[in-house]
């Protein structure tokens, strides 16, 4: 598997997806967002891979969206038709879903910047270790747009209602150590040792039997489709689109 935006390693019962733009902080473009879709749904018929873990190269994980070169930049552009404009819009709700789906359990390894964007692509992996240091922010409504992709109730699943509400709407930054407190990651460890953590999860996840894991995952996909219903977020990249209409100068996902 070769890609411009992402390294994907396969070591035998473990993959590694990387997103490599480390120049950037790893901001998502429209490219990183396609590539992170397609290579999800590859590994999803690598029967043998077993876990994925998903990081960032350089000094993050990943600052969000591109802010020279946003994701659903087509949403503004007065020559892209109103399908193509809602595809666009929706280029990362289809990077959630294509993590979400694959049947091999999915480990975010989260370091330096975790912003907008990025924080969502966190929240699609099954489980998530961040380093202490970690900077979180969801500063899409100081941006003036709202929270897109889906993650507004997939936030709130995680941290409960109230929790949800506070960090997409105060927009603070907090860090690995407050995550792990809400319960958006599972572990916030010394950044020395976040290879270390990881890589014993890893192990020790790729060592288990890999029937009962599958079926166990699929326990909670069922638990989360029951979840689901009546889901409306289908309509975010309208939410999206209305949002960069009215406030061009202001439209980004994150702060690169």
């Amino acid at each position: 598997m070769s890609y411009e935006t992402l390294t994907v390693e396969v070591d035998g019962p473990i993959a590694r997806v990387w997103l490599n733009r480390p120049e950037r902080r790893n901001a998502l473009n429209a490219r990183a967002l396609e590539e992170i879709a397609a290579a999800f749904a590859e590994l999803q018929t690598s029967f043998e891979a077993q876990v994925i873990v998903l990081g960032g190269r350089g000094p993050s994980f990943c600052a969000g969206a591109d802010r020279k070169d946003p994701p659903a930049r087509l949403t503004r552009s007065t020559g892209a038709g109103p399908r193509e404009r809602r595809y666009a819009s929706l280029m990362g709700r289809r990077a959630l879903e294509a993590i979400e789906r694959v049947d091999a359990i999915t480990v975010a390894r989260l370091h330096g910047h975790v912003i907008g964007g990025g924080a969502v692509l966190a929240l699609a992996c099954d489980l998530r270790i961040a380093a202490a240091d970690t900077i979180f922010n969801i500063p899409e409504v100081d941006l003036g747009i709202p929270l897109t992709w889906g993650a507004a109730p997939r936030l709130a699943r995680e941290v409960g209602a109230a929790r949800a509400k506070e960090l997409i709407l105060l927009c603070d930054r907090f860090d690995g150590e407050a995550a792990a407190r809400y319960g958006l990651v599972n572990r916030a460890v010394p950044a020395d040792q976040l290879d270390a953590n990881v890589d014993d999860w890893v192990q020790r996840l790729a060592g288990k039997p890999p029937w009962a894991v599958h079926m166990t995952k699929s326990q909670f996909k069922a638990y989360a489709a029951t979840t689901s219903l009546g889901d409306v977020t289908e309509m975010d990249g309208d939410l999206l689109t209305a949002a960069s209409a009215e406030d061009p100068g202001r439209f980004a996902f994150g702060r690169s």
